[in-house]
């Protein structure tokens, strides 16, 4: 899902579980639909059961999502504890498996460490392992490398590529890359004010420029801007 800063890509990931305040949020018309069930209908009680366990999502900042009070092994360990009812030495054994799951070196060293003393690459990695603990059906990823530098970012996407490919999970992921849409994407669903305006394939000569420059190689029948009309031709 691509489009510009505040065109609605995160509130709609939100909205699919429901993690909008619902005192300042509401959906007057349309449906999201999971597995047979309208996410919009289902009660608080079985909302609980589908998120964590059949939907799970890695967030923008790993640093702001991760509890800077709580040990790796305790954060892996409640989503366990909730979902599996794992806990102590079974949890702990299954916390080492997920850490090794997803790259990090020595995990059980891991587990009593802290957020702080983690490199960025290593917080994203503890949330994708957060994320995973249950093996869901589908992976929300907001914008999972936009804290980590080059090389970090291609870790974690080639990670998470393979992660689907060894789970059979489907990735509903987030970005305003377009190095990553060509590069891992299967669908492309571009949003603009709110709304989405284009689902297609990416196309193999998608360039790699910014995505206001060239919104009209996805979006042939949208009505461009002016700004729009002034970008240079597409070789698409």
């Amino acid at each position: 899902m691509v489009g510009e800063s505040g065109s609605g890509k995160s509130i709609s990931a939100l909205s699919v579980l429901r993690l909008l305040d619902e005192r300042h949020v509401r959906y007057p018309t349309g449906e999201i639909h999971f597995q047979g069930e309208d996410m919009l209908k289902v009660s608080e009680k079985r909302l609980r059961q589908i998120r964590g366990r059949k939907i799970s999502m890695i967030f923008q900042e790993p640093m702001t999502s991760l509890n800077p009070l709580h040990t790796v092994e305790k954060q892996i360990g409640e989503t366990l504890a909730l979902h599996k009812g794992l806990r102590n030495s079974a949890a702990r054994k299954r916390c080492i498996e997920l850490l090794e799951l997803v790259g990090i070196r020595d995990p059980e060293s891991r587990l009593s460490s802290y957020p702080h003393q983690l490199s960025g690459g290593q917080k994203q990695r503890v949330m994708i392992a957060m994320a995973l603990a249950n093996e869901p059906d589908l992976l929300i990823a907001d914008e999972p490398t936009t804290a980590l530098d080059v090389t970090v970012q291609k870790q974690v996407l080639e990670l998470l590529r393979d992660l689907q490919a060894k789970l059979g999970m489907a990735i509903l992921m987030i970005t305003h890359d377009l190095t990553i849409v060509r590069r891992y994407a299967d669908e492309v669903a571009v949003m603009e004010q709110g709304k989405l305006v284009s689902m297609q394939t990416p196309k193999p000569c998608l360039p790699i420029r910014s995505i206001r420059t060239h919104a009209s190689c996805w979006m042939p029948s949208h009505p461009m801007r002016p700004w729009r009309s002034r970008a240079p031709p597409s070789p698409c």
